[in-house]
């Protein structure tokens, strides 16, 4: 509906309108048909009181029966929050981007990370506190990615001789691309976890369970690999072993969530410009940001539920033991406790989009592509960094470039170089598109230490063509 045909229903002007539209495509797919939503309308409009409570208005209802403290009003910044930069060679963009993002008023301190690139509102790699307000887009569409690797206790001679067998267990144990679903839904405790903290994670919950268990696309992947441990204090000898390794977050449900409330905090902040559009923020003192808050968290759960249950299928279907877990998100937003440049200590919001937590003693993993090493790493916890590193290599041109200058040929070549068997993926993730993974551990030494490397063997991605979910 336009603007003018609401405002008649009696749904006032700004934010209430964004919120109206979304309400009535969440009406449209329950089945409602229009004259019931103009009833409706009209019945909200009338009294917002009676509806707060219900599933499908009241949304609307509570943003029409006071005024969004989203839309509070903040003191304009005289000049950026200071933010440091790691590492060189960044497109203007993503510069511009973390510029832009450190001009907003609840903005407090970033970084920006070696592996950064041009994102949505925030680049990947781009680190921002705020003060009590989290940016939809900050976070992520795909929010909660998240690494997971399992250390086995098979020797590591399996990636040769078995490789058949390893593939197998991958084929049949693992689902890759949009809408990917196991014919016999997986079970997780993750499901019995309350789904109507939002109108969209309730509504997606089936969609939600269909997928538990699976992984995305593009640079999503699950793989077999060999781990050379150096530190002892991994908890591990310092030697070779085999270890899983997977990478993926919250499948469609997430990326709905985030598009969502991205939509709605942009209804509440129609001041900003075109090129700030996509930091549009909630304030989290507000019912649309304790709501947003409450569905994050809850993508973060299943996130770490697909992981477990990849995990888990993949011992079980080889029938072996687990000698060492580690895992951690990205694309999150954390209430943490920081020094801030100023000199002041108080609790922020830090998102990390495309960024590892770090603080000291951390462990964390940074991946580089199907062919480069990724790092089990420890973090130093730098203040300037908000406790934060690189969560990958970091894309170093575009998909759409990648599939024009490289052939399958040239991914051969590169693949049995290193050693690496490819089960399936898109010429849009070969390693060259990618930046050098050493260069970016070169440039954060001061953020992470190194304690083991990851070098991939056998790996699955989804086949090209599918939309990027990464």
């Amino acid at each position: 509906m336009k603007t003018r045909d609401l405002t008649r229903l009696g749904i006032p002007r700004g934010p209430s309108i964004g919120v109206a539209r979304a309400a009535i495509t969440a009406a449209r797919e329950a089945g409602c048909g229009e004259l019931g939503i103009i009833g409706d309308l009209r019945r909200v409009a009338a009294e917002p009181g009676q509806f707060v409570d219900d599933p499908i208005w009241g949304e609307l209802a509570r943003a029409m029966v006071q005024v969004p403290p989203a839309a509070r009003p903040r003191t304009p910044r005289q000049g950026s929050a200071p933010y440091r930069i790691w590492g060189s060679g960044f497109e203007d963009t993503a510069l511009q981007q973390m510029a832009n993002a450190c001009s907003l008023p609840i903005a407090l301190a970033g970084a920006l990370m070696p592996d950064a690139h041009q994102g949505y509102g925030l680049p990947i790699g781009g680190v921002l506190a705020t003060d009590d307000a989290v940016i939809p887009y900050a976070v992520g569409v795909d929010i909660a990615c998240r690494m997971k690797m399992t250390v086995l206790d098979l020797p590591l001679h399996v990636l040769e001789r078995r490789q058949a067998k390893l593939a197998s267990v991958l084929e049949r144990e693992t689902r890759f691309g949009v809408g990917a679903t196991f014919h016999e839904r997986r079970q997780h405790e993750v499901m019995d976890r309350d789904w109507s903290v939002s109108r969209v994670t309730e509504r997606l919950k089936d969609k939600a369970w269909s997928q538990l268990g699976t992984s995305g696309s593009g640079n999503h992947f699950v793989e077999f690999g060999a781990l050379e441990v150096w530190n002892a204090e991994l908890g591990l000898e310092p030697g070779e072993y085999l270890a899983l390794l997977s990478h993926s977050g919250s499948r469609g449900t997430g990326n709905e969530v985030a598009r969502h409330f991205s939509e709605l905090a942009r209804s509440f902040h129609p001041e900003l410009p075109r090129e700030l559009a996509h930091l549009a923020w909630l304030d989290l003192a507000s019912h649309s940001g304790q709501e947003y808050w409450a569905a994050m968290e809850l993508m973060g759960l299943y996130a770490a539920a697909n992981h477990a249950l990849i995990h888990q299928h993949v011992v079980r279907a080889l029938g072996c033991g687990v000698l060492l877990d580690v895992e951690n998100h990205h694309n999150f937003a954390w209430r943490e406790r920081h020094r801030l440049p100023d000199g002041t200590q108080r609790e922020v919001v830090v998102h990390r989009k495309g960024a590892t937590p770090a603080g000291r003693g951390t462990l964390g993993i940074i991946p580089g592509s199907m062919a480069t090493p990724g790092y089990v790493v420890r973090g130093r916890g730098e203040p300037t960094s908000l406790d934060s590193a690189a969560h990958g290599a970091g894309r170093r041109m575009s998909r759409a470039r990648a599939k024009q200058v490289y052939s399958w040929e040239d991914a051969k070549r590169v693949l049995r170089a290193a050693r690496v068997t490819l089960l399936s993926a898109g010429l849009d993730e070969l390693p060259m598109a990618y930046k050098d993974i050493d260069a970016v551990m070169a440039a954060q030494t001061d953020l992470v230490e190194p304690l083991a490397r990851f070098s991939p063997r056998l790996v699955k991605m989804a086949p090209g063509g599918e939309p990027p979910e990464d």
